[in-house]
């Protein structure tokens, strides 16, 4: 979990400001996960911090939702193309990843 924190704070993920009147915060929680290597002996404990979105509501808390996960159907088509033109294909683990953009919302 320091990692994990770490990170958050590294990348400026968030910036600590005064709650609008009348609103309440929404909560979070952090999740933990134990992986396991094939053999079942312990190959890292991870931990994600999440926000409970649930209480969230569109319109007031949030506009739109955009969760950066890539789907099976887009990992497939690049394997096929890097099949076709043989390719060669390397897989990393990315630990955290950040836009570095700045949002006007």
């Amino acid at each position: 979990m320091e990692k994990e924190i770490e990170a958050l704070l590294n990348n400026q993920t968030w910036e600590m400001v005064d709650l609008p009147p009348g609103k309440r915060p929404i909560g979070c929680k952090w999740v933990f996960k134990v992986k396991l290597k094939a053999d079942g002996t312990l190959e890292r404990c991870k931990a994600r911090l999440v926000a409970q979105g649930y209480t969230q509501k569109f319109g007031i808390d949030f506009e739109e939702t955009f969760s950066p996960v890539v789907k099976m159907a887009t990992v497939r088509c690049i394997i096929a193309l890097a099949a076709s033109r043989k390719w060669v294909i390397f897989q990393l683990d990315v630990n955290n990843a950040f836009l570095h953009g700045d949002l006007h919302e």
